[in-house]
């Protein structure tokens, strides 16, 4: 059963092997990514048109159409386009697995984007 009410609002992080640096970084990062598209309206069905014509130059980096998203986290440039293309952004992900999809027909609340109510914000991207 899953409870209707708020039992506490706070932080919540992952947990990772000790010392591994960058699968930390890798793991924070892909969370802001998601979070990232869903801010910038970028889904899984549209993410093939935004990287080929980029909205910002924010998008454009984020996306891997233009360079510098991946190299220090030792990925790829399109890494963020990969996880987009493939499980889509924060909200397709929630409304798939929780939400209005999913058989529990969670509302997002305080698990929405800062915008829309809730708490969670992407890292920036410049």
């Amino acid at each position: 059963m899953i409870l209707p009410d708020v039992i506490a609002v706070e932080p919540e992080v992952m947990i990772v092997r000790q010392g591994d640096d960058n699968w930390v970084d890798v793991a924070n990062w892909t969370l802001s990514a998601l979070l990232f598209a869903e801010q910038e309206g970028i889904t899984s069905k549209n993410v093939d048109e935004i990287k080929a014509k980029p909205t910002s130059p924010a998008v454009a980096k984020f996306l891997g159409a233009a360079p510098g998203m991946g190299k220090g986290l030792g990925l790829p440039d399109d890494w963020a386009y990969n996880v987009i293309k493939k499980v889509g952004n924060y909200s397709e992900i929630f409304d798939r697995d929780l939400g209005k999809d999913s058989p529990y027909k969670m509302d997002r609340d305080l698990t929405n984007l800062w915008n829309n109510g809730g708490v969670l914000f992407p890292l920036v991207i410049d």
